[in-house]
């Protein structure tokens, strides 16, 4: 089982896998995640006013905010 990112594990520019995720996600990021759930840290991104995202450049050069509960070290 992967375990779930700490605050200051990641950081900007790490290398990070998609673990799960919470929300409802367009079909083609779906798809990008099913071929390649890895990549790297590009930024952060408030929530909801306390929680903080990580914003996440995927393999085909997208890229879309996860929860921290949502990625792991890659």
């Amino acid at each position: 089982m992967t375990q779930a990112a700490t605050p200051g594990t990641i950081t900007i520019g790490s290398k990070v896998k998609i673990t799960r995720v919470r929300d409802r996600i367009p079909a083609d990021l779906v798809e990008v995640l099913k071929s390649d759930a890895t990549g790297t840290v590009r930024g952060y991104k408030m929530t909801d006013g306390s929680g903080i995202g990580v914003v996440v450049e995927l393999s085909n050069g997208s890229s879309g905010w996860f929860f921290d509960d949502e990625i792991a070290p890659a």
